[in-house]
């Protein structure tokens, strides 16, 4: 089929479902929708629609960002704006569905924000909550709007536009379109995408294949997976355009198993792809012969290191190999191979649709575009964002985050995962960028953004990451091997209250030696954590050796309870919660605390009146 043909038949059917006599209900089922109880809630909204005199279509669509508020329901009764409701139950569900449908009353109370044209009394427009006000959606415009099962809606949605563009352009137009652009690959490095697709188009050899690293394995990093969950299809249509430029006819998608819902839309993507002629021979009436295979990773975090996620794709141990030769030289069979991660092949269909200045007007002068990141931690609210590059920590945790729960305080962010390191608050006016970050001694990294209050020990924060990273080191090279064990029993030791003064030196030559020698990119930045918490919380590693003391009240070796006996109050309320049955006393006694049955659960603290 033609692209004309595509789009007058999307067209027709999207017009239907937005303009049409029906009206339009909107659920969230991605992960994040599911795991908050979206299923429950759709199952009480089609009992009540069953119920109503008038005809209503229920789309399942992705994550449109605001995780802190799923379940997320939105409706459009014909003529209205969409009206998005947040956190709702299955009651609430009936409620708005009775309320909304029978007495034309919206509940305003219950709603989080309009979304297109027109307004509602007592309503605010959606994306101007101070959630999404800074952001720029450029890769997850479709994300929250179609239903990712039905290609339809994505090429009513300009899916395929770019593809048409590029096949029209010459193969070294479009790379010189992306260099143009200024993407660099999202994965964690900022390489040049123009310039990585040239390498490999300029290698010797044949074929020539691509991979989309889809194999996202950061703690609380879920930018990937909420893309492929919303909008998979732009990231195929990505992977066409730059089959296309570099001249490979053959893409493996590299999906983790442990994401099952993005594994299924895939499959299900490419074979609607396959239906309309857009995966196999002369796609869209060209030359251009393209197919997909999807491999499974059997979720090993060193499989995201390119070479290790080749030998995976291979059939070898998912290791990483020395580089030279780089992929685009040898890499899938010993073939060129050009590997960019799920956002960067999301930003391509975009770049080619817009142009190239269009995309390179946001962001910094050497960091364009929008960065996709996962806001989690401490924040009040958490979710996939998609900001303009540069924009700064403090415009993310309080704008977009909200601050601090419970009205802590700010204390730092965690950049890049647990390859990646720590940024205290006072610096909380850096710009988000791969240049700033670096020069802190972090990185980017895939784009997950933990915030942290100053209730986290930042000494312990530093042990969780490196038990993360020791335990899925690979083994092949000793100075990951080895140094990310002694790097965490160091950790483990301060932590527990057996550190020493020489264990900071040491702490800081060992994670110095593992970035310095180490085969791959795993070992060769899981030492920043170590590294920027030494640099900006000194202070809290030295009270934990010098005074056994854990500032933040977190590492229980370095925490003990006491009742003062001029406050308590003989109330029992200690003793009756305490699980350990360390607490004794009776009426007008006061209670004590035995140190050796205290298991140092805090719940005491906790119920004390």
């Amino acid at each position: 089929m033609t692209i004309e043909e595509l789009q007058q038949r999307a067209k027709e059917k999207w017009k239907a479902i937005e303009e049409g006599p029906r009206s339009l209900i909107r659920v969230g089922t991605a992960t994040c929708g599911l795991a908050a109880g979206a299923a429950e809630v759709i199952e009480a909204i089609e009992k009540e629609v069953d119920k109503l005199d008038e005809d209503v279509t229920i789309l399942h669509v992705g994550c449109i960002g605001c995780c802190y508020a799923e379940p997320l329901v939105d409706i459009k009764k014909p003529g209205k704006p969409r009206i998005m409701y947040g956190n709702v139950t299955p009651d609430t569900a009936k409620e708005i569905i009775t309320d909304y449908f029978v007495d034309n009353n919206p509940r305003s109370d219950l709603a989080m924000g309009t979304i297109g044209n027109g307004e509602v009394d007592d309503i605010p427009t959606f994306f101007d909550l101070p959630y999404y006000k800074p952001q720029v959606r450029l890769i997850t415009e479709n994300c929250g709007t179609i239903d990712p099962r039905d290609i339809d809606q994505y090429i009513a949605n300009g899916g395929f536009e770019g593809l048409n563009k590029a096949l029209s352009m010459k193969p070294e137009e479009v790379i010189a379109a992306v260099k143009t652009s200024g993407l660099r690959g999202r994965g964690g490095a900022g390489f040049p995408t123009g310039l990585k697709w040239d390498f490999c188009r300029k290698a010797h050899g044949s074929p020539k294949y691509l991979i989309c690293n889809a194999d996202e394995g950061d703690p609380g990093a879920f930018m990937d997976r909420s893309v492929l969950e919303g909008d998979c299809y732009r990231v195929l249509e990505g992977m066409l355009i730059g089959g296309y430029a570099i001249g490979a006819s053959e893409g493996y998608i590299y999906c983790r198993a442990e994401y099952p819902l993005a594994v299924e839309l895939i499959r299900n993507a490419i074979d609607q792809m396959k239906k309309d002629g857009l995966v196999g021979d002369t796609i869209l009436g060209s030359d251009f012969n393209f197919q997909f295979h999807l491999f499974l990773g059997a979720g090993a975090f060193v499989c995201g290191e390119e070479t290790a996620l080749i030998n995976s794709i291979m059939g070898k141990a998912g290791r990483p190999r020395p580089r030279p030769p780089f992929p685009a030289e040898s890499g899938l069979f010993g073939k060129p191979t050009n590997i960019n991660n799920v956002e960067t092949w999301g930003n391509v269909p975009w770049v080619l649709r817009h142009g190239a200045d269009a995309f390179a007007s946001y962001g910094t002068e050497k960091s364009k575009g929008t960065k996709t990141l996962s806001l989690t931690g401490k924040v009040q609210r958490t979710g996939l964002i998609e900001v303009p590059m540069g924009i700064t920590i403090n415009e993310i945790v309080y704008e977009i985050g909200g601050g601090m729960q419970d009205n802590a305080e700010f204390k730092a962010v965690q950049t890049g995962g647990p390859s990646g390191g720590s940024i205290p608050y006072y610096l909380g006016d850096t710009p988000v960028d791969y240049e700033t970050l670096t020069a802190l001694g972090t990185i980017m990294g895939s784009g997950g953004l933990v915030a942290m209050d100053d209730r986290t020990c930042m000494v312990d924060m530093a042990r969780y990451f490196l038990e993360f990273t020791q335990s899925e080191s690979c083994g092949q090279c000793t100075p990951c091997r080895e140094g990310t064990k002694q790097m965490y029993r160091i950790l483990n030791r301060i932590c527990n209250g057996e550190g020493k003064p020489e264990d900071i030196p040491l702490l800081k030559e060992m994670s110095e030696i593992v970035i310095d020698s180490s085969l791959c990119g795993l070992g060769q930045t899981l030492g920043k954590t170590p590294l920027t918490t030494l640099t900006y919380f000194r202070d809290e590693y030295e009270a934990h050796i010098t005074e056994k003391r854990c500032p933040a009240g977190v590492c229980k070796a370095l925490i003990s309870y006491y009742i003062q006996p001029d406050r308590c109050k003989a109330c029992g309320i200690c003793l009756k919660n305490c699980p350990s049955g360390a607490i004794t006393g009776g009426k007008k006694q006061i209670h004590v605390i035995d140190q050796d049955k205290c298991i140092k659960c805090g719940i005491c603290f906790d119920v004390c009146p």
